[in-house]
């Protein structure tokens, strides 16, 4: 560390680093003006014997001036002489500290458990912010209201959002809230125990209770950075909250293709729902080997439960029909990790 920064640091430390006792006489003096040490002995809890120590080391930060008389008189500085010049120190610290600062990556961890609500909220509006195509969310009213701009400029920029708000009791009514600025489908569930979540793209992926949203330090909440494991959000969403959830809107516009998807389910039910032909390209990897794979061809049949606990796809390809299944499938040939799907041919991945 350069030599000016290090004294920086030492200025600013010595003149904020107070013990207990000084603190509390520091406080005493500035409030009353002057004091005895006697007085301030009695206006603290700091013992008679330690009150001449603790004095004289305010007087060394030139927090208090010590007047010789008798008795001796502790006289407060008026703080904007006694931090003028540690102020000025502190932001040029802050400045020379920012510039040697390097940003830790972002997926240093696969899974961090956190406390804070601050944190949690924070991590909600970088997945909704993180969208490019396709947001899950598991929201509470007041959450909704927070990052409602947010998801509208999603919506604006073309993001399929599944929301979900909880509980439903408070949830507002259709008719006072326009929920279809904000998402493109809307349901309710019950209780408190339904979690506050989020998966973006299938990848960043944040679950917390509602308890730690209200602050309870026996709750935390969950920061999936790998879309290997944000699966186990996504899949909880779609399986578990989603289908056991009150419909509220749902946009009724069809939506152009080619289009993306995270989701083999939110894949499989558009397919279903609109019927006619479909072809898709999907990214993902052989189940049995690992091994990234692209396939391209004509969607020739789907597997689909009312439950969403199966979902699946045929692709006719060049080297025959290729079943693909979501994240951690096992019953099907590929593992879809990003699916592209088209009107009339396989969709470029560019598209």
């Amino acid at each position: 560390m350069p030599d000016d920064l290090r004294q920086l640091l030492d200025t600013v430390g010595d003149r904020f680093n107070l013990g207990e006792y000084e603190i509390d006489a520091y406080l005493a003096v500035l409030e009353r003006g002057q004091l005895t040490a006697s007085e301030i002995a009695d206006h603290t809890d700091i013992p008679q014997p330690r009150v001449y120590d603790t004095v004289r080391s305010l007087a060394d930060r030139e927090l208090v001036e010590l007047r010789e008389s008798r008795p001796m008189q502790v006289v407060a500085i008026d703080p904007e002489n006694a931090f003028g010049e540690v102020q000025s120190s502190f932001t040029e610290m802050v400045d020379e500290l920012a510039a040697r600062y390097t940003a830790p990556a972002r997926e240093t961890e696969a899974v961090s458990l956190v406390k804070s609500r601050s944190t949690i909220v924070r991590h909600l509006k970088e997945s909704i912010e993180a969208a490019d195509y396709e947001l899950m969310l598991s929201l509470t009213p007041e959450l909704l209201v927070e990052f409602a701009d947010d998801l509208q400029t999603q919506i604006n920029n073309g993001v399929s959002i599944d929301l979900l708000v909880t509980p439903a009791s408070a949830a507002p009514a259709p008719e006072t809230f326009e929920y279809l600025s904000v998402a493109t489908t809307v349901r309710a569930r019950r209780g408190i125990t339904t979690p506050v979540l989020a998966v973006a793209d299938g990848e960043h992926s944040v679950y917390a209770t509602q308890d730690a949203l209200r602050n309870d330090t026996d709750r935390y909440g969950v920061i999936f950075n790998r879309s290997a494991l944000g699966f186990l959000i996504s899949g909880f969403f779609g399986t578990v909250l989603w289908s056991t959830a009150e419909t509220l809107a749902v946009n009724t516009n069809e939506r152009p293709f080619p289009r993306r998807y995270a989701s083999i389910r939110r894949a499989v039910k558009d397919i279903r729902g609109l019927g006619g032909e479909f072809y898709a390209t999907v990214e993902g990897r052989d189940i049995e080997t690992g091994d990234s794979r692209v396939i391209s061809g004509k969607v020739v049949d789907i597997a689909f439960q009312d439950s969403e606990e199966v979902a699946a796809l045929c692709v006719e390809t060049d080297d025959g029909v290729v079943e693909v299944g979501g994240l951690v499938a096992a019953l099907e040939d590929i593992e879809g990790q990003a699916i592209h799907i088209g009107r009339e041919q396989p969709p470029t991945l560019d598209s």
